[in-house]
């Protein structure tokens, strides 16, 4: 799926940066584990602490202190803050709770992800299920299905 996601930027034109919590740096791996990748990959963010969300994302600090850091417009403000902070096209998030217990209320699975860009931000909520590791590769790979469903090879970025 990596390499799906890196051949459709380059179809576009387009860069790819991403903002992590619950993935720890799994979607960075992933998309730098393609030959080439530094040709549409600007670079990365875990912001595993919520007050980095807040302090490096830009993520409304209102927002985190009323629903926590698991959270669908989290997600797309965590998206847009890698986006601009990195200089690409494209910003992608995940947040999240992969267990073993719940956080702030949310239930193990829960996963929100997003991906901001010239046509704005998508957000997209799933509950997975499985153990830490089955919930945090699940949603390397949703996040990289989103990306790809939002930029069609050869789409404009403008």
């Amino acid at each position: 799926m990596a390499a799906r996601a890196h051949a459709a930027l380059r179809g576009a034109g387009g860069t790819v940066a991403v903002a992590e919590s619950l993935t720890g740096g799994l979607l960075a791996a992933a998309l730098v584990d393609v030959p080439g990748a530094s040709a549409t990959f600007r670079g990365s963010v875990t912001a595993y602490a919520t007050e980095l969300k807040a302090s490096v994302l830009g993520v409304d600090e209102g927002l985190l202190a009323v629903h926590g850091p698991v959270h669908p417009v989290v997600a797309g403000q965590m998206a847009e803050g890698v986006r601009r902070l990195l200089g690409a096209t494209y910003g992608l998030a995940t947040t999240g709770v992969a267990g073993p217990e719940p956080q702030d209320g949310q239930p193990v699975g829960t996963v929100h992800l997003a991906v901001a860009g010239p046509q704005g931000t998508l957000v997209s909520s799933h509950r997975l299920s499985g153990g830490r590791a089955t919930i945090r590769h699940g949603a390397v790979t949703a996040a990289l299905q989103l990306l790809v469903g939002r930029l069609p090879a050869g789409a404009p970025t403008t």
